[in-house]
């Protein structure tokens, strides 16, 4: 009875553990546990948190693991490792699952958010970017007095001269009964007549026309006498600065609208232009009307060899100081320009500096700075075509911010004082160098005697470039 008493708990023990291999096989998929049996699972896995599928089988990995170091007799120690073991690989496993998880949500949002052509144009980000609202257009008021409205018709019909004297000639030259006068006169504007670099066809009663006083009005422009010039002398005037068309220089030089030969009586003036602006029929006849003529060297010398009373003026700046023509700056490009000093010094003709006021406030041009994309796509088209093209805006006819038409801005055309000049065939380097300083000096002179008066709200100061 002793002996069958002792030797049961093996036999207990063996049939249970061939129970438990049994048991685990069959229920395993149904969450029983081979050691514990039904009701412990079910505590195991009630509190499931999230519910999640990874959350769940980690918890019965665990409940099996307690339950199979609970079995293990005689080592309670090893059995505490062990849980603490398990504990932290689950607490560690399930850190590990969740930052992989927030990560996995992360990349298809950040991935979203790049784009290689973006990177490649390196973009600022859509938040970053903030689009202007539209401006609204200022119409004017119907109501406008009459002489204001002639002014206007005037300053456009001079802007759209070229255009109109060439749609004009088209036109005419479609029908074949005009051929036998239009072909001949074309051949002979083109290859024959010489009067662009003779000082044209200048007409006293084409000068005095009314438009012109309209034209004038519209800015207005006005002319600031310095001193007297006498009439047995010839002159070169130095025209600053070039602005985007030269209003200034039209009105005082090309017209009488600002009453040049009133205050300087027995001076016939000259205004200087491209050669390739006598090269578009019709509108070349306008223009030698106003005594307009080439700015090509053997025309200076033609002129200026009438003798007694001839001059020249010139716009020294030319195509690449319209590039910086912008509103509140006077940017003159005048280092390099010794052209016309030559000019002067081979025909004896003194030079007389004119600084024009608020002939860079009449357009607004596209921002240009020197390196810009902008800037060497103009000095591009320059060195092809010979012109430059500024691109710049200014109001309508109807409209006071939005077209083509200049501002309504005063041109003050400041005539300074005569710099004599030495006649010498073949002037030295030295000489020109010479002369060059005094005419700028001179020029200095006017902007900083009338600076406060007629650019008061400049921008920056006179500036001297190339």
């Amino acid at each position: 009875m002793a002996s069958s008493m002792t030797s049961s708990p093996p036999s207990s023990t063996s049939s249970l553990s061939s129970a438990a291999d049994h048991q685990d096989n069959d229920h395993h998929m149904n969450g029983y546990s081979p050691i514990d049996g039904p009701s412990h699972v079910v505590t195991q896995l009630a509190p499931c948190p999230g519910k999640e599928s990874g959350g769940l089988r980690l918890r019965l990995s665990s409940a099996v693991a307690d339950a199979t170091i609970d079995a293990t007799p005689g080592k309670p120690q090893d059995n505490a490792r062990n849980k603490d073991a398990v504990a932290t690989n689950g607490s560690v496993g399930a850190t590990t699952k969740t930052k992989q998880q927030q990560q996995h949500k992360s990349k298809p949002k950040s991935s979203r958010l790049k784009s290689p052509i973006l990177d490649a144009l390196k973009l600022p980000p859509l938040s970053e970017i903030s689009i202007p609202r539209p401006v609204q257009i200022k119409f004017a008021p119907l109501h406008i007095p009459p002489h204001r409205r002639l002014q206007t018709a005037a300053v456009a019909t001079f802007a759209l001269l070229l255009p109109i004297t060439l749609i004009l000639y088209l036109f005419a030259l479609s029908f074949p009964c005009t051929w036998p006068v239009l072909v001949p006169y074309t051949i002979w504007a083109l290859y024959i007549d010489k009067a662009p670099i003779r000082g044209g066809r200048p007409k006293e009663w084409a000068r005095r026309l009314s438009v012109w006083k309209f034209f004038a009005q519209y800015y207005p422009c006005s002319i600031v006498k310095e001193a007297d010039l006498p009439a047995d002398k010839r002159y070169v005037f130095g025209y600053h600065p070039h602005g985007i068309i030269g209003m200034g220089a039209i009105a005082t030089f090309a017209t009488e609208a600002t009453g040049f030969s009133d205050n300087y009586p027995g001076i016939r003036p000259n205004l200087l232009t491209l050669e390739s602006n006598f090269n578009i029929p019709v509108y070349r006849e306008l223009l030698m009307f106003q005594g307009i003529s080439s700015v090509s060297r053997r025309s200076c010398h033609n002129i200026l060899s009438k003798g007694a009373g001839s001059a020249i003026a010139i716009v020294v700046g030319g195509a690449a100081e319209s590039l910086s023509a912008h509103p509140g700056t006077h940017d003159l490009t005048l280092k390099r320009r010794f052209g016309f000093i030559k000019v002067a010094i081979r025909e004896g003709a003194n030079l007389v500096p004119v600084f024009s006021f608020g002939e860079n406030d009449i357009y607004e041009q596209l921002a240009n700075e020197k390196g810009s994309t902008v800037f060497k796509l103009q000095k591009q088209f320059q060195r092809v075509f010979g012109f430059t093209l500024p691109l710049f805006h200014g109001r309508g006819i109807f409209n006071y911010n939005y077209g083509l038409m200049p501002y309504r801005h005063p041109i003050v055309s400041v005539i300074g004082r005569p710099v004599d000049v030495e006649q010498c065939d073949d002037p030295s380097p030295e000489m020109v160098q010479k002369v060059h300083q005094q005419y700028i000096d001179e020029l200095v002179r006017i902007w900083d005697k009338y600076k406060d008066i007629y650019a008061k709200h400049r921008t920056r100061e006179l500036t001297l470039v190339e």
